[in-house]
């Protein structure tokens, strides 16, 4: 028997559909943001990731809800967005002023860090188009009655842009769950995003809302202790066996305070230093928990998707087999991969997802 009840593939246009914010990603690459001279551009958002993992590397149909300020800064993050193969449709446009005091869109600074030096992000959000979506501005019925999606996938970072943003992700969780798609949320608890409408009281708030439509869970012992008040004395997010132990504790207070959850996961990162982790994830699904091949001593390029990455893995297991031990090994092959690329999205191919969760290694291909 299935854990997940799936809406069948031929009865939906979309095997998936995130609803999230999209910046513009601007990378010194090996240097620094206070002295480059230069950037590359990427886009990037956790909740888009999670589209374009399951677009470009797993080949599903996906989409992403999201809004631009119309200008070319936007048509750029678009551009990208058509790239990665994502269906942009249902993007929303708002007219610019010019100056950006009603309107922007939204600009994520970020460098990758080497070795003792951590990697470093900074956000350049406020006022964007995306973080002004409310209520009402998407057609619900129209999307998952009409259109039809297999799987939903909207997280915490959205939701704490702002009192209306979080609103939708309450209505758009609701509607999922009425229209019988599957929801997954990622918790990704920041206190930045959250410190500015109301804190943690209000990230618990939102987030024990959300949490009474959600199939599948993802987040660390943070996330679930910030966002849904759970706690376990000794829990750590890391990869050792007391650590671990009392991870699946925690897991186990999250599935008796939401009995609807059917699926919960995490990653487990043991961070030795910028360019070297531990990597691994677990994965609870029908009473059990599955853990995925681990990756001791795991070097990273970028480390920024890593978690989003796995998610698209974790999906595509649930999306195709059904498996959970097959789900969250994906998962956690992808989310290896995607660190070992530049950018916020993965540039890895199905085929060195399956042989990288199979126990394949870093030999030549030929």
């Amino acid at each position: 028997m299935s854990i997940l009840t799936i809406l069948p593939a031929d009865q939906c246009r979309y095997d998936e559909i995130s609803l999230g914010e999209v910046m513009l990603r601007l990378d010194p690459g090996e240097g620094r943001i206070k002295t480059t001279r230069t950037f590359r551009a990427w886009e990037g958002g956790g909740e888009y990731n999670v589209a374009r993992g399951l677009r470009r590397c797993f080949g599903l149909r996906t989409a992403i809800l999201s809004a631009f300020a119309d200008n070319d800064a936007g048509r750029l993050v678009e551009d990208l967005i058509l790239q990665g193969g994502v269906d942009s449709s249902m993007l929303k446009w708002v007219p610019y002023d010019g100056i950006g005091r009603s309107v922007r869109n939204g600009l994520n600074f970020t460098e990758r860090g080497f070795g003792v030096r951590g990697a470093v992000g900074i956000s350049d959000r406020g006022n964007t188009a995306a973080s002004q979506l409310k209520r009402g501005d998407f057609d619900w019925d129209y999307i998952f009655g009409t259109l039809g999606a297999r799987w939903f996938h909207t997280g915490g970072i959205f939701a704490a842009l702002s009192e209306s943003t979080a609103d939708l992700v309450i209505e758009a969780t609701e509607a999922a769950h009425r229209h019988g798609v599957i929801v997954a949320y990622d918790l990704n608890y920041r206190p930045s995003l959250w410190k500015g409408i109301g804190g943690k009281e209000k990230a618990q708030e939102v987030n024990k809302r959300i949490a009474q439509n959600v199939d599948v869970m993802i987040g660390n012992e943070e996330d679930f202790t910030a966002c849904l008040g759970l706690e376990v004395k000794g829990a750590d997010h890391n990869l050792t066996n007391l650590e671990l132990d009392s991870f699946k504790a925690m897991i186990g207070e999250a599935v008796k305070a939401f009995p609807n959850f059917k699926v919960v996961a995490t990653t487990m990162r043991g961070v030795k230093t910028a360019t070297v982790n531990d990597w691994g994830a677990i994965c609870w699904a029908g009473g059990k928990f599955y853990e995925s091949t681990h990756y001791p001593a795991l070097e990273i390029m970028d480390r920024v998707g890593g978690g989003d990455s796995f998610a698209s893995g974790l999906a595509y297991g649930f999306l195709t087999s059904g498996d959970p031990q097959e789900a969250v090994n994906l998962g956690a092959a992808h989310g290896a991969l995607a660190m070992t690329t530049p950018g916020d999205t993965s540039m890895a191919s199905l085929a060195e997802v399956r042989k990288l969760a199979g126990g394949g290694g870093a030999r030549v291909d030929r």
